[in-house]
């Protein structure tokens, strides 16, 4: 993974920590965003052009589960 995602990474977690999801969410670059689908219940973070970060949040406090960080594929499949 490249520094620059990891250092991203790091900053996001300090949002998270500090601000919650609230606080991620108006950070614009970040694009914060729920999924749907087979993701419904989870959030996903821009951390650069290409990668993602998915994540959900425990209801009951305020815990964030990384689910993953991935390179994002931009082809649709058919």
């Amino acid at each position: 993974m490249p520094v620059e995602i990891l250092k991203r990474y790091e900053k996001w977690k300090d949002i998270a920590t500090l601000s919650g999801p609230l606080g991620l969410r108006q950070i614009k670059g970040f694009h914060d965003e729920a999924l749907k689908g087979q993701w419904q219940g989870y959030r996903s973070c821009r951390l650069g052009i290409q990668y993602r970060l998915i994540y959900r949040i425990a209801a009951d406090r305020q815990l964030f589960q990384v689910v993953s960080i991935t390179a994002h594929d931009y082809r649709r499949s058919s």
